[in-house]
Protein backbone atom coordinates (compact mmCIF):
# COMPACT_ATOMS: atom_id res chain seq x y z
CA UNK A 1 0.00 0.00 0.00
CA UNK A 2 1.36 3.44 -0.83
CA UNK A 3 0.46 6.70 0.42
CA UNK A 4 0.61 10.22 -1.42
CA UNK A 5 1.25 12.92 1.16
CA UNK A 6 -1.14 15.41 -1.10
CA UNK A 7 -2.78 18.04 0.74
CA UNK A 8 -6.16 16.94 1.80
CA UNK A 9 -8.96 18.54 0.03
CA UNK A 10 -12.36 19.07 1.48
CA UNK A 11 -14.15 19.81 -1.63
CA UNK A 12 -13.77 16.38 -2.50
CA UNK A 13 -15.14 15.28 0.55
CA UNK A 14 -17.88 17.29 0.00
CA UNK A 15 -19.18 16.34 -3.46
CA UNK A 16 -18.20 12.63 -2.59
CA UNK A 17 -19.93 12.12 0.80
CA UNK A 18 -21.41 15.27 2.10
CA UNK A 19 -23.90 16.15 -0.34
CA UNK A 20 -25.31 12.51 -0.75
CA UNK A 21 -25.69 11.99 2.73
CA UNK A 22 -27.57 15.40 3.35
CA UNK A 23 -30.31 14.51 0.67
CA UNK A 24 -30.78 11.02 2.40
CA UNK A 25 -30.84 12.47 5.87
CA UNK A 26 -33.36 15.23 5.28
CA UNK A 27 -35.82 12.34 3.56
CA UNK A 28 -34.87 10.53 6.90
CA UNK A 29 -35.30 13.29 9.00
CA UNK A 30 -38.76 14.05 7.46
CA UNK A 31 -40.19 10.68 8.62
CA UNK A 32 -38.79 9.59 11.76
CA UNK A 33 -40.50 12.00 13.82
CA UNK A 34 -43.68 10.55 12.46
CA UNK A 35 -43.38 6.60 12.87
CA UNK A 36 -44.77 6.20 15.71
CA UNK A 37 -48.00 8.43 14.88
CA UNK A 38 -48.63 6.79 11.81
CA UNK A 39 -48.39 3.53 13.32
CA UNK A 40 -50.51 4.84 16.09
CA UNK A 41 -53.10 5.30 13.84
CA UNK A 42 -53.02 1.90 11.78
CA UNK A 43 -54.17 0.61 14.79
CA UNK A 44 -50.90 -0.27 16.64
CA UNK A 45 -51.40 1.35 20.24
CA UNK A 46 -48.90 3.48 22.19
CA UNK A 47 -46.11 0.84 22.80
CA UNK A 48 -47.12 -1.25 19.48
CA UNK A 49 -46.23 2.34 18.18
CA UNK A 50 -42.98 2.46 20.24
CA UNK A 51 -42.24 -1.23 19.38
CA UNK A 52 -42.42 -0.18 15.22
CA UNK A 53 -40.41 3.03 15.61
CA UNK A 54 -37.75 0.93 17.34
CA UNK A 55 -37.40 -1.95 13.98
CA UNK A 56 -35.28 1.09 12.14
CA UNK A 57 -32.58 0.72 15.02
CA UNK A 58 -33.33 -3.22 14.24
CA UNK A 59 -32.59 -2.81 10.71
CA UNK A 60 -29.46 -1.02 11.64
CA UNK A 61 -28.02 -3.49 13.68
CA UNK A 62 -29.23 -6.36 10.83
CA UNK A 63 -27.69 -4.15 8.02
CA UNK A 64 -24.13 -4.02 9.87
CA UNK A 65 -23.63 -8.05 9.48
CA UNK A 66 -23.20 -7.65 5.72
CA UNK A 67 -22.40 -4.02 5.79
CA UNK A 68 -18.52 -4.08 6.25
CA UNK A 69 -18.56 -7.42 3.81
CA UNK A 70 -20.82 -5.62 0.79
CA UNK A 71 -18.06 -2.38 1.33
CA UNK A 72 -14.61 -4.39 1.36
CA UNK A 73 -16.33 -6.21 -2.02
CA UNK A 74 -18.24 -3.60 -4.09
CA UNK A 75 -16.75 -0.02 -2.90
CA UNK A 76 -18.11 2.96 -0.71
CA UNK A 77 -19.89 4.68 -3.87
CA UNK A 78 -21.68 1.02 -4.81
CA UNK A 79 -23.12 0.30 -1.50
CA UNK A 80 -24.14 3.68 -1.13
CA UNK A 81 -26.32 3.74 -4.42
CA UNK A 82 -27.39 -0.14 -3.61
CA UNK A 83 -28.67 1.45 0.40
CA UNK A 84 -30.50 4.41 -1.53
CA UNK A 85 -32.13 1.97 -3.51
CA UNK A 86 -33.18 -0.59 -0.90
CA UNK A 87 -34.56 2.59 1.08
CA UNK A 88 -36.55 3.80 -1.68
CA UNK A 89 -38.09 0.18 -1.52
CA UNK A 90 -38.55 0.17 2.08
CA UNK A 91 -40.07 3.93 2.46
CA UNK A 92 -42.46 3.03 -0.82
CA UNK A 93 -43.57 -0.01 1.45
CA UNK A 94 -43.95 2.00 4.34
CA UNK A 95 -46.23 4.82 2.77
CA UNK A 96 -48.56 2.08 1.23
CA UNK A 97 -48.69 0.27 4.48
CA UNK A 98 -52.71 -0.81 4.81
CA UNK A 99 -51.84 -1.69 8.29
CA UNK A 100 -49.08 -1.38 11.23
CA UNK A 101 -47.51 -4.78 9.92
CA UNK A 102 -46.49 -3.45 6.46
CA UNK A 103 -45.63 -0.37 8.06
CA UNK A 104 -42.96 -2.46 10.42
CA UNK A 105 -41.36 -4.55 7.37
CA UNK A 106 -41.09 -1.17 5.40
CA UNK A 107 -39.41 0.88 8.48
CA UNK A 108 -37.27 -2.57 9.23
CA UNK A 109 -35.73 -1.96 5.07
CA UNK A 110 -34.99 1.61 5.50
CA UNK A 111 -33.02 0.75 8.90
CA UNK A 112 -31.23 -1.95 6.83
CA UNK A 113 -30.28 0.11 4.07
CA UNK A 114 -29.62 3.20 6.56
CA UNK A 115 -26.57 0.87 7.72
CA UNK A 116 -25.33 0.81 4.60
CA UNK A 117 -25.26 3.84 3.41
CA UNK A 118 -23.69 4.73 6.93
CA UNK A 119 -21.23 2.53 7.17
CA UNK A 120 -20.01 2.96 2.89
CA UNK A 121 -19.89 6.80 4.26
CA UNK A 122 -18.30 5.83 7.48
CA UNK A 123 -15.28 3.76 5.38
CA UNK A 124 -14.73 6.46 3.36
CA UNK A 125 -14.28 8.92 5.57
CA UNK A 126 -11.71 6.95 7.89
CA UNK A 127 -9.50 5.82 4.96
CA UNK A 128 -9.36 9.48 2.80
CA UNK A 129 -9.41 11.96 5.70
CA UNK A 130 -5.94 12.37 7.62
CA UNK A 131 -5.92 11.96 11.40
CA UNK A 132 -5.56 15.68 12.51
CA UNK A 133 -8.60 16.11 10.96
CA UNK A 134 -10.73 12.83 11.93
CA UNK A 135 -12.88 14.34 14.39
CA UNK A 136 -13.86 17.20 12.14
CA UNK A 137 -14.40 15.61 9.20
CA UNK A 138 -16.56 13.01 11.00
CA UNK A 139 -18.39 15.80 13.03
CA UNK A 140 -19.12 17.50 9.87
CA UNK A 141 -20.65 14.00 8.33
CA UNK A 142 -22.86 13.21 12.10
CA UNK A 143 -23.67 17.36 11.30
CA UNK A 144 -24.82 16.75 7.84
CA UNK A 145 -27.24 14.30 9.46
CA UNK A 146 -28.47 16.85 11.98
CA UNK A 147 -29.49 19.33 9.05
CA UNK A 148 -30.96 17.01 7.06
CA UNK A 149 -33.13 16.04 11.03
CA UNK A 150 -33.71 19.68 10.95
CA UNK A 151 -35.11 20.45 7.83
CA UNK A 152 -37.06 17.14 7.44
CA UNK A 153 -39.77 17.90 10.40
CA UNK A 154 -40.53 21.14 8.91
CA UNK A 155 -41.12 20.04 5.51
CA UNK A 156 -43.38 17.10 7.11
CA UNK A 157 -44.97 20.09 8.99
CA UNK A 158 -45.81 21.68 5.85
CA UNK A 159 -47.22 18.60 3.97
CA UNK A 160 -49.27 17.72 7.07
CA UNK A 161 -50.88 21.06 6.99
CA UNK A 162 -51.57 20.58 3.04
CA UNK A 163 -53.07 17.30 2.97
CA UNK A 164 -54.28 16.69 6.33
CA UNK A 165 -52.53 13.05 7.05
CA UNK A 166 -49.14 12.20 8.05
CA UNK A 167 -48.78 8.82 6.08
CA UNK A 168 -48.40 10.89 2.16
CA UNK A 169 -44.93 11.81 4.15
CA UNK A 170 -43.15 8.81 3.55
CA UNK A 171 -43.08 10.07 0.01
CA UNK A 172 -40.55 12.86 0.72
CA UNK A 173 -37.98 9.70 1.76
CA UNK A 174 -38.97 7.65 -1.36
CA UNK A 175 -38.15 11.02 -3.17
CA UNK A 176 -34.85 12.03 -1.09
CA UNK A 177 -33.67 8.21 -1.80
CA UNK A 178 -33.43 8.51 -5.41
CA UNK A 179 -32.08 11.71 -5.66
CA UNK A 180 -28.90 10.27 -3.49
CA UNK A 181 -28.66 7.61 -5.59
CA UNK A 182 -28.55 9.41 -8.27
CA UNK A 183 -26.43 12.44 -7.65
CA UNK A 184 -24.15 9.12 -6.28
CA UNK A 185 -24.24 7.89 -10.25
CA UNK A 186 -23.03 11.07 -11.59
CA UNK A 187 -21.21 12.84 -8.91
CA UNK A 188 -17.31 11.79 -9.11
CA UNK A 189 -16.83 8.77 -7.29
CA UNK A 190 -14.69 9.17 -4.01
CA UNK A 191 -12.42 6.09 -5.01
CA UNK A 192 -11.46 7.87 -8.05
CA UNK A 193 -11.07 11.28 -6.74
CA UNK A 194 -8.89 10.43 -4.02
CA UNK A 195 -6.92 7.17 -5.60
CA UNK A 196 -3.58 8.99 -5.38
CA UNK A 197 -4.16 9.29 -1.10
CA UNK A 198 -4.53 4.85 -1.08
CA UNK A 199 -3.80 2.74 -3.84
CA UNK A 200 -4.65 -0.96 -2.62
CA UNK A 201 -4.45 -4.07 -4.43
CA UNK A 202 -7.30 -5.89 -5.63
CA UNK A 203 -6.41 -9.25 -3.86
CA UNK A 204 -5.49 -7.26 -0.66
CA UNK A 205 -9.70 -6.05 -0.32
CA UNK A 206 -10.76 -9.36 -1.29
CA UNK A 207 -8.63 -11.49 1.24
CA UNK A 208 -9.59 -8.60 4.32
CA UNK A 209 -13.22 -9.13 3.55
CA UNK A 210 -13.08 -12.74 3.68
CA UNK A 211 -11.09 -13.68 6.65
CA UNK A 212 -12.16 -10.64 8.53
CA UNK A 213 -16.49 -11.10 8.71
CA UNK A 214 -18.41 -9.15 11.43
CA UNK A 215 -18.49 -12.20 13.47
CA UNK A 216 -14.66 -12.77 13.42
CA UNK A 217 -13.80 -9.32 13.76
CA UNK A 218 -16.07 -9.40 17.01
CA UNK A 219 -14.01 -12.08 18.58
CA UNK A 220 -10.62 -10.92 17.45
CA UNK A 221 -11.51 -7.42 19.08
CA UNK A 222 -13.41 -8.67 21.83
CA UNK A 223 -11.60 -6.69 24.37
CA UNK A 224 -12.04 -3.41 23.48
CA UNK A 225 -15.79 -3.47 21.91
CA UNK A 226 -17.38 -5.09 25.73
CA UNK A 227 -15.75 -2.02 26.90
CA UNK A 228 -15.66 0.79 25.19
CA UNK A 229 -17.82 -0.78 22.57
CA UNK A 230 -20.31 -1.10 25.25
CA UNK A 231 -20.41 2.20 26.16
CA UNK A 232 -20.89 3.41 22.83
CA UNK A 233 -23.51 1.41 22.58
CA UNK A 234 -25.28 3.18 25.07
CA UNK A 235 -24.76 6.46 23.17
CA UNK A 236 -26.40 4.76 19.91
CA UNK A 237 -29.07 3.68 22.78
CA UNK A 238 -29.85 6.70 24.49
CA UNK A 239 -29.84 8.28 20.76
CA UNK A 240 -32.41 6.06 19.78
CA UNK A 241 -34.84 6.72 22.47
CA UNK A 242 -34.86 9.65 21.88
CA UNK A 243 -35.76 9.78 18.31
CA UNK A 244 -38.68 7.46 19.55
CA UNK A 245 -39.86 8.67 23.08
CA UNK A 246 -40.50 12.31 21.91
CA UNK A 247 -43.10 11.72 19.49
CA UNK A 248 -44.36 8.78 21.59
CA UNK A 249 -44.63 11.62 24.34
CA UNK A 250 -46.25 14.49 21.92
CA UNK A 251 -48.78 11.61 21.47
CA UNK A 252 -49.13 11.00 25.22
CA UNK A 253 -49.58 14.39 26.19
CA UNK A 254 -51.85 15.40 23.22
CA UNK A 255 -49.84 17.55 20.89
CA UNK A 256 -51.16 17.76 17.59
CA UNK A 257 -48.77 15.82 14.69
CA UNK A 258 -47.96 18.89 12.87
CA UNK A 259 -46.81 20.72 16.10
CA UNK A 260 -45.02 17.99 16.79
CA UNK A 261 -42.90 17.70 13.80
CA UNK A 262 -41.96 21.50 14.38
CA UNK A 263 -41.09 20.81 18.05
CA UNK A 264 -38.98 18.32 17.06
CA UNK A 265 -37.77 20.05 13.72
CA UNK A 266 -36.55 23.15 16.09
CA UNK A 267 -34.80 20.88 18.58
CA UNK A 268 -33.13 19.55 15.47
CA UNK A 269 -32.02 22.98 14.75
CA UNK A 270 -30.20 22.87 18.50
CA UNK A 271 -28.69 19.91 17.54
CA UNK A 272 -27.38 20.43 14.41
CA UNK A 273 -25.82 24.27 15.42
CA UNK A 274 -23.48 22.52 17.73
CA UNK A 275 -22.07 19.76 15.31
CA UNK A 276 -18.62 21.51 14.07
CA UNK A 277 -18.32 22.55 18.08
CA UNK A 278 -18.32 18.58 19.12
CA UNK A 279 -15.35 18.13 16.19
CA UNK A 280 -13.24 20.93 17.70
CA UNK A 281 -13.43 19.92 20.91
CA UNK A 282 -12.25 16.20 19.97
CA UNK A 283 -9.66 17.37 17.59
CA UNK A 284 -8.56 19.77 20.54
CA UNK A 285 -9.00 18.34 24.08
CA UNK A 286 -9.52 14.61 22.66
CA UNK A 287 -12.46 12.19 22.60
CA UNK A 288 -13.59 12.26 26.32
CA UNK A 289 -14.57 15.89 26.38
CA UNK A 290 -17.53 15.34 24.15
CA UNK A 291 -18.34 11.65 24.92
CA UNK A 292 -19.10 12.27 28.25
CA UNK A 293 -20.93 15.69 28.58
CA UNK A 294 -22.91 14.29 25.67
CA UNK A 295 -24.19 11.09 27.74
CA UNK A 296 -24.84 12.86 30.60
CA UNK A 297 -27.06 15.33 29.13
CA UNK A 298 -28.71 12.65 27.06
CA UNK A 299 -29.48 11.07 30.63
CA UNK A 300 -30.74 14.23 32.33
CA UNK A 301 -33.08 14.97 29.66
CA UNK A 302 -34.50 11.48 29.67
CA UNK A 303 -35.02 11.67 33.34
CA UNK A 304 -36.69 15.75 33.01
CA UNK A 305 -39.48 13.46 30.97
CA UNK A 306 -39.65 10.79 33.58
CA UNK A 307 -40.77 13.27 36.21
CA UNK A 308 -42.96 15.61 34.26
CA UNK A 309 -45.81 14.02 32.30
CA UNK A 310 -48.33 14.52 34.58
CA UNK A 311 -47.69 18.11 35.23
CA UNK A 312 -50.05 20.65 34.53
CA UNK A 313 -46.85 22.45 32.55
CA UNK A 314 -46.06 19.38 30.45
CA UNK A 315 -45.82 20.66 27.04
CA UNK A 316 -43.32 23.31 28.64
CA UNK A 317 -41.39 20.20 30.03
CA UNK A 318 -41.63 18.28 26.92
CA UNK A 319 -40.15 21.67 24.98
CA UNK A 320 -37.14 22.18 27.18
CA UNK A 321 -36.57 18.61 27.48
CA UNK A 322 -36.26 18.30 23.77
CA UNK A 323 -33.94 21.10 23.36
CA UNK A 324 -31.86 19.50 26.34
CA UNK A 325 -31.36 16.67 24.56
CA UNK A 326 -30.95 18.11 21.23
CA UNK A 327 -28.02 20.24 23.13
CA UNK A 328 -26.69 16.87 24.52
CA UNK A 329 -26.52 15.04 21.24
CA UNK A 330 -25.31 17.96 19.12
CA UNK A 331 -21.96 17.93 21.27
CA UNK A 332 -21.56 15.00 20.25
CA UNK A 333 -21.91 14.88 16.56
CA UNK A 334 -19.54 12.29 15.59
CA UNK A 335 -18.37 10.85 18.63
CA UNK A 336 -19.22 7.11 17.88
CA UNK A 337 -18.19 7.36 14.43
CA UNK A 338 -14.61 9.22 15.37
CA UNK A 339 -14.08 6.48 18.09
CA UNK A 340 -14.41 3.45 15.69
CA UNK A 341 -12.12 5.36 13.10
CA UNK A 342 -9.54 5.75 15.98
CA UNK A 343 -9.62 2.10 16.36
CA UNK A 344 -9.79 0.78 13.02
CA UNK A 345 -7.14 -0.48 10.25
CA UNK A 346 -6.17 2.41 8.70
CA UNK A 347 -5.60 -0.20 5.54
CA UNK A 348 -8.97 -1.44 5.37
CA UNK A 349 -11.34 -0.59 7.97
CA UNK A 350 -14.72 -1.73 7.17
CA UNK A 351 -14.10 -4.96 8.68
CA UNK A 352 -13.64 -3.53 11.96
CA UNK A 353 -15.92 -0.74 11.47
CA UNK A 354 -18.75 -3.21 10.21
CA UNK A 355 -17.70 -4.95 13.80
CA UNK A 356 -18.30 -1.53 15.94
CA UNK A 357 -21.13 -0.61 13.86
CA UNK A 358 -23.01 -3.67 14.68
CA UNK A 359 -21.93 -3.10 18.45
CA UNK A 360 -23.26 0.41 18.83
CA UNK A 361 -26.28 -0.25 16.54
CA UNK A 362 -27.35 -3.12 19.17
CA UNK A 363 -27.53 -0.65 21.84
CA UNK A 364 -29.71 1.51 19.13
CA UNK A 365 -31.72 -1.32 18.47
CA UNK A 366 -32.36 -2.63 21.80
CA UNK A 367 -32.81 0.62 23.69
CA UNK A 368 -36.30 1.51 21.66
CA UNK A 369 -37.15 -2.17 22.41
CA UNK A 370 -36.91 -1.72 25.84
CA UNK A 371 -38.82 1.62 25.83
CA UNK A 372 -41.41 -0.41 24.27
CA UNK A 373 -41.47 -3.36 26.69
CA UNK A 374 -41.47 -0.99 29.89
CA UNK A 375 -44.26 1.55 28.05
CA UNK A 376 -46.23 -1.97 28.21
CA UNK A 377 -45.49 -3.65 31.25
CA UNK A 378 -45.51 -0.26 33.70
CA UNK A 379 -45.64 3.37 31.70
CA UNK A 380 -43.88 5.70 29.34
CA UNK A 381 -42.78 7.73 32.54
CA UNK A 382 -40.96 4.43 33.90
CA UNK A 383 -39.66 4.19 30.54
CA UNK A 384 -38.19 7.33 30.14
CA UNK A 385 -36.71 7.05 33.92
CA UNK A 386 -34.88 3.81 33.04
CA UNK A 387 -33.12 5.29 30.07
CA UNK A 388 -32.28 8.06 31.98
CA UNK A 389 -30.59 5.56 34.31
CA UNK A 390 -28.42 3.93 31.60
CA UNK A 391 -27.44 6.97 30.53
CA UNK A 392 -25.96 8.13 33.30
CA UNK A 393 -24.18 4.56 33.89
CA UNK A 394 -22.73 5.09 30.21
CA UNK A 395 -21.05 8.29 30.89
CA UNK A 396 -19.03 6.27 33.68
CA UNK A 397 -18.50 3.60 31.18
CA UNK A 398 -17.29 6.07 28.57
CA UNK A 399 -14.94 8.17 31.14
CA UNK A 400 -13.02 5.21 32.32
CA UNK A 401 -12.27 3.39 28.70
CA UNK A 402 -12.32 6.18 27.12
CA UNK A 403 -8.44 7.24 28.25
CA UNK A 404 -7.42 3.61 28.09
CA UNK A 405 -7.68 2.95 24.20
CA UNK A 406 -7.97 6.26 23.07
CA UNK A 407 -5.44 8.46 24.84
CA UNK A 408 -5.17 12.19 23.29
CA UNK A 409 -2.79 12.58 20.68
CA UNK A 410 -0.33 15.14 21.25
CA UNK A 411 0.44 17.55 18.12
Amino acid sequence: MTTDPAPFRWRGVLLSAILPTLVFSIGEGAILPLIPIVANNLGAGLAGAGLIASLITVGALAGAIPGGWIVSRIGERAAMITAALLSAVGVSLAALAPNSVVLGIGILLIGISAAVFGLARHAFMTTYVPLQFRARALSTLGGTFRLGFFIGPFISAAVIAIVGDSQPVFWLHLIASVTAALMLIFLPDPESTFRERRVVHEGEIEAAAESHGVFHTIWAKRGVLLKLGSGSAMIAGLRASRQVILPLWAVSIGISEANTALIIGIAGGVDFALFYTGGQIMDRFGRLWTAVPSMIGLGIGHLVLAFTHDLSANVTWFIAAAMLLSLANGIGSGIIMTLGADLADKDNPAPFLGAWRFTTEGGGAAAPLLLSAITAVASLSVAAGAMGVLGLLGAGILARYIPKYIPRRKD
